[in-house]
Formats: C-alpha cells, structure tokens, sequence
C-alpha cells in the first residue's frame, strides 16, 4: 500500500460569493548537490544528523507539508491535511528528482495534492513549473534561457502529466528579455515581487483609451490584482529592455503576460517574523490586507520559500493546514491558485516592470554579478569575488558553446535543438541509469541525428558533448554568488560544474580549457587566507576531488575482497559487470584477480579493466587497475600472481603487482569518502562481533557480583556496568529481530531482557531497535489494510499485534516515530471503517448534543461488531489519533 496516495485531505468550504480569493504559494527549492562524477549526494556532515541537507529539510519541511497535523489539547490527530493540495507552489526539478528516489510516498502525495486541487479548481492544478536549475535568467544568454524554460517544462509535464501555466523565476530575477522567452514557450503567468513593478494603470478602453500611468517604483503597487504586461516597445527610450538583452519579438507586438505581484509586507512577515505563530493571527492579518473599496473580487497572495514552512520555522507547516481548513473557511474565503484566479478573472490593469530586478537584492541583480553588498551584512567579508567567478564562467560558457556547435555538428542536425530536446533523456538517465539500447536514447538519435550517429563511439561522444552542456547550465546555479564567501560549499558546487564541464571538453574534442580558467579565477579574492583567491579554491577544493573510472573499479575491487559485490552491481551511475574473477586465501592474506567491464549510465562510455587486490587484514589494501588489453595478458598475470601468493610472501606478492601493472595503483584512502566509510564500518564490525563475545563473557562470568552491587546499592563498577548494557542491547536487538521474520507479540525472550535490564538498571541504546518495532507496526497496519473482509479474529489479531508493541515500547523506553503508522491506520479508519458507521456518527453527535452516553442493543457499524469498533477506536487512541479524525470524515 502507498501511504501518501491513500491519505485523503478534508475537503475546503465550497466556493462562496464573499469575492475574496486567498493564494498562499511556496517556492519549494534546492539547489543541486550531487557529485558531477556520481550524480549521487555525498554525505554532509553539517546536516547531521542526517545524511545530507536534502534529507535534513525534507524531514523538517517536505513531508511534514504532505502529511501535516491538526492535533488537539491532547495532542492527539484530528485531522491530517496535504498543504499542497490547498497552496500554490513550484518545487525545482533538482529537488523531485531527488525526492522522487529517497521518499516516493512524499513525491506522490505531492502529484496527486496537484491533481486534486486542479478538480476542485476547473482544471487548473496548483503547481507551476521552475526554470530548471535556479539560474539568474537577466544574466543568461537567450539560448541559455530557452533552454532553462524549456527543460523546465518538460520535467513539469513528465511529473505532473500536464502543461504548466505558470513559471517561477529564480530569485523572481526578470528583465524584458525573459519575459520574451517566457511569452514563446507558452507561459502565462509569472510571480514578482511588488518593489519589480515601475509604473500601473487600467487597461485602455473604448471610453478611456489612454489612461494615466501610475508610478508605483517604491513598491506602492496593489497587490490584490493581477496585471497584463505587454511587450511592446512605445518608443526608442522606454526602458523596459535591459542593457544585457535584446528583442526578439517585433516592437509592434501585441505579446504580454500576466503578472502577480505578491503582497510584500505579509510575505516579509511570513518569511523573517513570527507571524506564522498562530492561524488565527495569520488569517487576521491577511484579512487587514482585503481592499475595502467594493471591488467585487480581489485577490490577497502572499509568496516565501516553501521551506519556511517547517524548515526555517519549525512546525509552521501546522499553522498553514489549520488556515486552510478552518481559518479560511470560516471567513468564506476562496483558497485558490494564479492561474484559476486568472481564468475567473483576467487583468484589467496592465504594468510596466523596472528593467532588472530580483526579489533578494535591491541593486537589480548585482548580487550575482558583483557590485553590491547582499548577502554579506554584518559578515565583515569583501565581495569582490563575485565579478570575477562571474566573467570567468561567462568566458568559459562561451568556450564550451563554441566546442558544442563545432563538434556537435557531427552529430546533430541542430546542436542547439537536441540541448533543449535532452531533457527527455535525462528524465531517465538521471534516475535510474539507462541501457545502450535504451529505447528512450534510440528515439532520441533517431530524431536529432538521424544516420550521423551509427557507432557506440558517436554515441558516446555525443553524450559527452550534451553532458558538457547540462554542467555548463549547471555551473551558474544562483547559489554560488548568495552567500559572502567564494570558497562556501555552494560557490565549490558550482566550480566542481565547470571542472566536469571542461574536462569533457577536452576528452571529446582535445580542447584544454582548464589552465586559463583558472588563470581567470585567480583575480577572484578570498576572504580566508588558506585559499587566497580562486586558484586556490579551484585547487584544494574541486581538482582534488574529481573522481576517475578508475576509481570506481578500484572501489569494486576493494569491496569485492568482503563478500560484498555480485556479478553484476550498480556504483552510483555505473554499471560493472563482472567478465572473471577469483579470490585465494592464504592465512590472513586475501588476494582477489578479476576483471570488469564499466558502463556509464549517462554518457554510455565503457572501459574493461583487470584489477589485482591485495587485503592484509584491517585498512590495508593493495590494488592495481589498468585497462584490459587481451585475455593472454590477463590470465598470464593472474597466474603469476597466484603463484607468489603461495609462498605466503607480503613483500612478494605487492612486488609482483606493482611489476606486472602498469596503471594507477590504489589504497582504502584513494576511494571517495563515503565508499572508504562504508568499507571502513564493515572492517569494524568484525572487531565489533569479537568485542561482544567477550562481553557476554564477562557478563555471564560476572553476573553474580553485579547483582550484589545492586542489592546493597553500591556504584556498579564502569566495565561491569558497561558489559551489561553492551551485552543486553545485543539481546534486545536480537529478540526484536525475531519480529522480522515472523514472531509476534508477546515474546517471552522479550520480557525477559526487559525484567532483567531493569534490574540491573541498563538503558537501551541501540537505535535500530526503535526502528524495528516501528516497521512491525506499520506492516501490522498494512496486512490489515489489505484483508478484503474483515472478520473479528483476524482483526483482532492485528489489533493486539499493534497495542502489544506499544506496551513493550514503553516498557523498554523506546520513543517511536508513529508517524507512518498513524497515517495509514488513519488512511485505514477513514476508508474502510467511517463508511460502514453512519448510525455511528449520529449517535456520538447526539451524545455531544445531550452530554451524556446513549445506549444502544444494535451494531452502530454495517457489517462491525460494537466490539469491534470498540477496539479500533481504542487502538487508534493509542496510535494519537483522534475519533473525530476519521469516524466523521
């Protein structure tokens, strides 16, 4: 069962004629974070104590906006509310496709909040799409801007399986130029800041055909319409052209598009005060933002980032649902999206925009061109890095699109064409990995090449030229000029882009860019004095991690000597298929010979190596790679090599490989970090599995005492003490293991740990044991979810299953997170229970009504035993989760 897809929201008043419509939109973002050489998130020990930030704020935000909570005083669930289904929001392709890997249960429930709000709302969804990765579009080329549009778009429909109608800017960053863009690829709408606006005035009409235009510059537009914004250019001097662009539309062209200007002060309250600290006082401050001229409809919107909601504020989230569903309501608000408003009520007021803006800077865009000082109050850090890391990667772009048009010509009837058209690839590539023959690839060529790209050589050239590409786009991800320092983890981000950028260049075309970039990136100064300026950054940040193929042999290689590698097997975007091998031991030496075969899952590019490792025990290995160059050659090496390994000779045997390969030789250290942290945790374990042989021989040997010390209430001696938890953990973790495979509750070897911890007064510390009770939990509530009848036994059964594990977490002192088994026992009540339970209802509201309980001799469910749903209420309560939560839905 898919939790996220079973879980229904309440459903919001129906629309009524107060003419008040409420927009609420959260730009749901971040930045892109996989290692260029992996496509893959290492881990960040800064957003520990999860694995990386993504992870972090997804827990902290994401979810908890799928899935949020109206609890009562008690703290029990009365309502589970999906805030996407009633909020406006973007939410950046390099976050679904994170998402869409690590938590689909979210990713769906987001998809379907969609899909949901565009029936309640004539067919108009609330999500829009986002240029794809964040760039500052003023400051990007037409092509680059086109192409940003454009992939955004169509991972927008791939996701959501409709056209967008909207786009969010990065940064809400616009000039005449991308409106432009934005006016060709179809897009309807866009949102802006209201201090972007430079001038107003109604529509001309037959009665009034030029009406008077209102300066508004200082942020003194009304936000409570929309506004149509024209194209067209009045005369030589109107403004509304950036310096940076051009026209591409004629001066007499009747284009526009519809622009939202958000409400700023609510917005900026939402973002950076403590509004969002009570429903009722968001809605009444929303409510003094209402035009109280008689308008008959007006909007009221207001726009932050998404991750405001439960990320940067903690449980903000819960604010928002109870807004949503009873806040507004109550008010006979409208709660809508842009483009339904827009479909109601189109502009009768058009605007004019100042040439260049963005919602986080006040100097236009020079917070990512240089020459202004956001995003460094009180820092104390010069930002006279920010021009220089600028032209060097507009130099590069430049480059990299001369080596693109040149080469690509060999292989695309329009280079620039199949740029835009690759995201079709990558929709998959970047997923899952993708075969040679790939029938997403094979149309791909079909239709970009046609007979120019015949051999597995082409294609991968090819692929090497779109993925050098995709990196150049990636490399001006607006979050490397945010912050007040060059060598910050984003600004290296972005390097490490350029770095993948260049050396593809190189590899597919000869050209070597990398020496002046770097010459280029040396003007730019850093603000710590261990890197100095770019160079240095460059240096000791981003050429010292990149990753060869090499490297991932080697890493196969290593883990290969543990057991812990098939035949076949996936390292991040690679695929290895194993051609031979063989592993010898001989006393705590083990010698393992093989050779692979590596395919890229994006580029396609294939090597064969032949590797030779040697483990001596602990963190010492020993391998050699280099490239397979005929089967004679392999086996002669492995024969020799097996051959010195029975002389039980180290120094001969590490002598032998360094003279019979001649490529790269490697160490634990060499691999990337978090493969050698991997390794080096099943390295441990080992240690760790003799460790607990001793304890539990200690303790056994031991045990007598320890009770002594007890009885008489003397301090327990460390090492003995520690031995008992050490030893009782171990217990615990194996008895509720037994869960996994079949036991149930209660379990005899369960209470005796528990007795006997408790007599010796030992904590439980493992944290896995936690989780384990938490799967059974919810399998409990799955099975049960999945009977096509329900019959008492059965129910029963699964009922106990569930309350016996709640006795024994607090028996243990375990802190459960319910949080999915609340969610699917409430998905359960709601859907297969409430139906049968009409007399149910009508009974606890009549027992609400006269305040006291009323008996009756029937069944209060069709086809339910009062004692049955005696029970469910019961086990629900014990879950958290509240009658009214589901009996009334």
């Amino acid at each position: 069962m898919t939790v996220a897809a079973s879980v229904s929201s309440p459903d919001v008043k129906s629309l009524t004629d107060s003419g008040i419509y409420i927009t609420i939109h959260g730009h749901f973002y971040q930045p892109p974070r996989e290692n260029p050489y992996l496509n893959a998130i290492e881990r960040q020990e800064s957003a520990a104590p999860f694995h990386d930030w993504n992870a972090r704020i997804h827990h902290e935000c994401y979810r908890p906006n799928a899935f949020s909570r109206i609890e009562r005083h008690d703290g029990k669930i009365v309502k589970i509310v999906n805030n996407y289904e009633y909020m406006s929001f973007n939410m950046g392709p390099t976050l679904l496709s994170w998402m869409e890997f690590h938590d689909r249960d979210t990713y769906q429930a987001i998809l379907d909040a969609d899909k949901r709000s565009a029936e309640r709302l004539n067919g108009h969804g609330n999500a829009i799409a986002q240029v794809y990765n964040h760039i500052i579009m003023p400051l990007a080329n037409w092509r680059d801007k086109l192409t940003q549009i454009r992939w955004g778009k169509e991972d927008f429909k791939a996701r959501f399986g409709r056209e967008t109608e909207g786009m969010w800017l990065a940064e809400t960053a616009v000039d005449y130029e991308t409106l432009e863009a934005l006016v060709l690829e179809g897009i309807k709408f866009i949102i802006l800041a209201p201090s972007q606006a430079q001038r107003c005035r109604p529509q001309p009409t037959e009665n009034n055909p030029n009406p008077a235009w209102q300066e508004v510059g200082g942020a003194q537009i009304d936000p409570n319409r929309p506004y149509r914004c024209y194209l067209r250019r009045h005369n030589a001097n109107n403004s509304n052209v950036s310096e940076l662009g051009q026209y591409h539309l004629p001066a007499d062209t009747d284009a526009y598009i519809d622009v939202f200007f958000y409400d700023g002060p609510i917005s900026r309250d939402m973002g950076f005060g403590d509004l969002l600290g009570s429903s009722h006082n968001f809605a009444k401050r929303l409510s003094q933002a209402v035009q109280g001229d008689h308008r008959p409809h007006q909007i009221v919107s207001v726009a932050t980032d998404g991750e405001t909601f439960g990320h940067h504020k903690h449980f903000t989230e819960k604010t928002l649902s109870y807004a949503f569903v009873e806040e507004f309501p109550k008010r006979g608000w409208n709660v809508t999206n842009y483009a339904h408003y827009l479909s109601l009520f189109p502009p009768q007021w058009e605007a004019e925009l100042k040439s260049v803006t963005a919602w986080s800077c006040a100097h236009g865009v020079d917070r990512w061109q240089g020459g202004c000082t956001c995003g460094g109050e009180g820092s104390g850090y010069q930002l006279l890095w920010r021009r220089p890391l600028r032209d060097s990667l507009n130099w590069l772009r430049d480059r990299l699109a001369a080596v693109y048009v040149d080469i690509g010509r060999k292989y695309f009837n329009d280079p620039w064409e199949a740029r835009d058209r690759y995201i079709d690839v990558l929709q998959y590539s970047l997923r899952d990995g993708i075969s040679e023959h790939s029938p997403v690839l094979e149309k791909f060529f079909a239709q970009q090449s046609g007979s120019k790209v015949s051999t597995s050589a082409q294609r991968v050239d090819a692929l090497r030229l779109l993925e050098m590409q995709r990196h150049a786009l990636l490399m001006f991800t607006s979050c490397g000029w945010f912050f007040e320092e060059l060598s910050r983890p984003e600004t290296v981000q972005i390097l490490r882009y350029a770095a993948r950028a260049i050396e593809l260049a190189a590899d597919v075309a000869g050209v070597l860019l990398e020496d002046e970039f770097i010459h280029r990136m040396a003007k730019a100064p850093s603000n710590l004095v261990e890197f100095k300026d770019g160079e240095g950054v460059f240096k000791h940040q981003v050429a010292t991690n990149r990753i060869t193929l090499a490297q991932v042999a080697a890493q196969y290689a290593l883990s290969s000597t543990l057991g812990n590698y098939a035949r076949s097997q996936q390292i991040y975007c690679y695929q290895i298929q194993q051609q031979d091998y063989q592993l010898q031991r001989i006393g705590s030496m083990s010698l393992a010979i093989g050779q692979i075969q590596l395919v890229s899952g994006i580029t396609q590019e294939s090597v064969n190596y032949i590797f030779a490792v040697l483990h001596l025990g602990g963190d010492d290995f020993h391998c050699c790679i280099q490239p397979f160059t005929g089967r004679r050659e392999y086996e002669e090496i492995k024969a020799t090599l097996f051959k010195v390994l029975k002389q039980a000779n180290t120094a001969a045997v590490i002598l032998t490989m360094a003279s019979n390969f001649s490529g790269e030789q490697f160490n634990l250290h060499h691999l990337f970090a978090e493969e050698r942290h991997r390794i080096l945790r099943m390295l441990a374990d080992e240690t760790l599995t003799r460790l607990d042989q001793l304890y539990e021989q200690v303790y056994r040997d031991n045990y007598g005492i320890l009770i002594s010390f007890r009885r008489d209430d003397l301090p327990v001696p460390r090492e003995l003490q520690v031995a008992a938890e050490i030893v009782l953990n171990n217990r615990l973790t194996e008895e509720l293991k037994r869960l996994e495979t079949g036991e149930s509750l209660p379990n005899v070897g369960l209470d005796a740990v528990a007795i006997e911890a408790l007599n010796l007064g030992c904590k439980f510390t493992h944290e896995e044991d936690a989780e384990i009770l938490e799967n059974y939990i919810l399998s409990q509530i799955q099975q049960l979810s999945q009977l096509q009848d329900i019959d008492e036994k059965s129910l029963f059964s699964y009922l106990n299953q569930i309350e016996q594990s709640l006795i024994i977490s607090d028996r243990l002192d375990l802190e459960l997170d319910l949080d999915l088994s609340q969610e699917a026992f409430l998905n359960y009540l709601s859907s297969r229970i409430a139906p049968k339970c009409v007399l149910a209802r009508q009974i606890l509201d009549l027992e609400s009504t006269q305040k006291q309980p009323i008996h009756i001799e029937v069944n209060l469910c069709e086809s339910i035993s009062n004692l049955e749903l005696h029970q469910l209420i019961d086990t629900a309560s014990k879950l958290g989760i509240a009658t009214e939560a589901w009996l009334h839905a």
